[in-house]
């Protein structure tokens, strides 16, 4: 099974890489190769674009049988605590669309898409359903990506209640979009930094966030190797 890892930027997997003692085939890009099986960490860059055209240009180059995204995220549910490590089971784009005078409209509001268009399903992209016994204790959440985070309380008000999300990320959208669209299973895991309110980064614990990530991501390949390609689908 070959799998590859989407990580926005080296300082989320820099840990990960010497834990699973990934080579550097080039700037941004990591393999270990083993008998059967290949694990590949790709830095994407931080956003939906820089992400979309790395992914694109790695699965173009390469055939992969999983996706991963993994990295860390705000979160608008006070119930996770900074360091708990989730799985994002759907995500969407929050911030396509147009802003009319105080409200914004998404692409599938302003009649420019339909919300079942494919890869969509009512507007959400979802993560492949793969049984994980690790994956199982995992609390399952919401996403949404954004090119700029929040940080402003009224825009943060009209988030939550527009789409009801759990988490906030800068690329998981980006990876399930590309991912869906090209019949590759993914998943995305990701560990809370911080909570999405005004911003105070002395409220924030990323060093914390990145060592619960890793670790957790390191445990689970073990599982994933286990696994059959016939159990994984979209």
């Amino acid at each position: 099974m070959n799998i590859l890892i989407v990580s926005a930027t080296i300082k989320e997997s820099a840990d990960l890489i010497k834990l699973l003692d990934l080579k550097q085939i080039n700037k941004n890009f990591y393999q270990k190769k083993f008998t059967k099986n290949s694990i590949s960490l790709l830095i994407s860059g931080i956003g939906l674009s820089f992400t979309s055209y790395a992914l694109s240009k790695a699965i173009f180059e390469n055939k992969y049988d999983l996706v991963i995204n993994t990295g860390i995220a705000g979160s608008f549910n006070k119930d996770l605590q900074i360091g708990d490590v989730v799985q994002i089971t759907s995500d969407r784009f929050a911030d396509l669309g147009i802003k009319d005078k105080n409200r914004f409209i998404d692409i599938f509001e302003a009649g420019f898409m339909n919300q079942n268009d494919f890869p969509f399903k009512n507007a959400q992209l979802n993560a492949s359903n793969i049984d994980f016994y690790k994956l199982k204790n995992k609390k399952k959440v919401k996403g949404i990506s954004v090119n700029t985070t929040s940080g402003n309380k009224k825009e943060i008000i009209q988030l939550q209640q527009k789409y009801n999300a759990d988490i906030e990320s800068m690329e998981g959208a980006a990876v399930f979009y590309v991912c869906l669209n090209e019949n590759i299973p993914v998943l995305q895991i990701r560990s809370i930094s911080n909570y999405v309110e005004e911003r105070d980064t002395t409220k924030w614990d990323i060093p914390l966030a990145i060592k619960q990530l890793n670790k957790f991501c390191v445990d689970l390949f073990p599982d994933i190797f286990l696994l059959k390609k016939s159990t994984i689908s979209n």
